[in-house]
């Protein structure tokens, strides 16, 4: 697995066997890798202790999202359902699991010299861009210092409304924010198949160039083992948000001894490759996660949307939702196909007493002279 050299920060990374050539790279772990019969898999811990092990001597920068914390702690409290029967078992789940999961970590770094440093973040903590950059600060000093990082959603003071749900999303928004070159998403399933794997004849794909509408398609709805959360279609939004910042995102088989190794050795899973670039404001907005509202607009302004032109109040046909000026909203079309998300100029209220009117008509409904837009370009990414 070693590489001549330090990793470069420029390197593309086009296959899964060019992994090792990324500087920084996340690594996600499921709870189906991690939990056995709510005992910890040390096996797979000791495993993935020593993959990481090796990156590292080969000048391989690692982040660790992991998941567990929820199925660990359902086990110790003997809680339903694997402790999702309801939030508050979820919750108190997590609060035990955390602790669990910590140790255990630091326990299996420590076996190769390796210092485990965990964060836990909140939806809010990478929606917010002064909390983002706050989270991306701690990232990079905490690589500086020679930790390995390991990262998981805060399960036990999130509710459903203000959760990430999944880590593979969250993975993609941690990437973003630490500036790796791959996200690496170890599953029980070892890719994309162009359907249900468990049908006859699928066909695993290699490689995904653009998460597009064709690709989502042939998204499982689920993973085989019922203790996740994610599944292939949020693998697969996962992509889309690494994408933006020109990340390349693969799955590989978790199941394996050795697996980031084996799968780097054999070219094997599926690597989903970057076809844009945001600017590193743009891929953090296009990956938030939680609009407060919708704005519907007419098929005129959909062209003009398309051509990159800003949201004018003249092309606004409905508002969604109750929010403030400065909110995140998504864009929708005439048939309520998404258009993309961006940060709303006016209140919902206003909004809704200017939709579909002429700039000369709008000072009198608002009261003042009317904003350049009511989402600028600016701050606005397309789907």
């Amino acid at each position: 697995m070693a590489v001549s050299g330090r990793p470069s920060d420029t390197m593309t990374v086009k296959s899964i066997a060019e992994i090792a050539n990324a500087r920084r790279i996340v690594v996600k772990i499921g709870s189906a890798l991690l939990v056995e019969d709510g005992a910890p898999a040390w096996h797979r811990l000791v495993s993935l202790a020593q993959d990481f092990s090796a990156l590292r001597e080969s000048g391989v920068e690692i982040i660790v999202v992991s998941s567990g914390a929820i199925a660990l702690g359902a086990a110790r409290l003997g809680l339903p359902k694997g402790g999702r029967a309801s939030l508050a078992d979820a919750q108190a789940a997590a609060s035990v699991g955390q602790v669990a999961l910590a140790q255990l970590w630091a326990k299996a770094l420590d076996e190769h010299e390796l210092i485990a440093a965990q964060l836990l973040v909140t939806l809010g903590d990478l929606e917010d861009r002064r909390r983002y950059l706050n989270a991306s600060a701690t990232l990079e000093r905490l690589i500086e210092a020679g930790a390995v990082p390991v990262v998981n959603e805060n399960d036990s003071v999130a509710t459903e409304e203000i959760r990430f749900g999944d880590n593979d999303r969250l993975a993609a928004r941690v990437a973003q924010a630490a500036n790796a070159q791959v996200v690496l998403l170890l599953s029980d399933v070892d890719g994309l198949y162009d359907r249900p794997p468990g049908e006859a004849g699928a066909t695993r794909i290699k490689r995904v160039e653009g998460v597009t509408l064709e690709v989502i398609a042939m998204a499982d709805s689920g993973s085989d083992s019922g203790l996740g959360t994610g599944g292939m279609t949020a693998k697969l939004q996962a992509a889309r948000i690494a994408e933006r910042a020109g990340i390349a995102l693969a799955i590989i088989d978790g199941r394996r001894d050795a697996p980031i190794a084996t799968a780097i050795a054999e070219d094997d899973g599926t690597i989903f490759l970057p076809v844009r670039t945001d600017s590193a404001r743009k891929a953090w907005l296009g990956g938030r996660l939680a609009p407060e509202g919708v704005l519907s607009v007419d098929a005129g302004c959909v062209a003009a949307l398309g051509n990159g032109a800003s949201l004018l109040a003249a092309g606004l046909t409905e508002v969604e939702g109750e929010f403030q000026r400065g909110a995140l909203v998504s864009l929708h079309g005439p048939k309520g196909e998404r258009l993309g998300q961006g940060l709303v100029e006016y209140s919902a209220g206003e909004c809704r007493a200017i939709a579909g009117r002429r700039e000369a008509e709008q000072a009198e409904l608002l009261g003042y002279a009317p904003r350049a837009a009511v989402v600028h370009r600016d701050h606005m990414v397309k789907t």
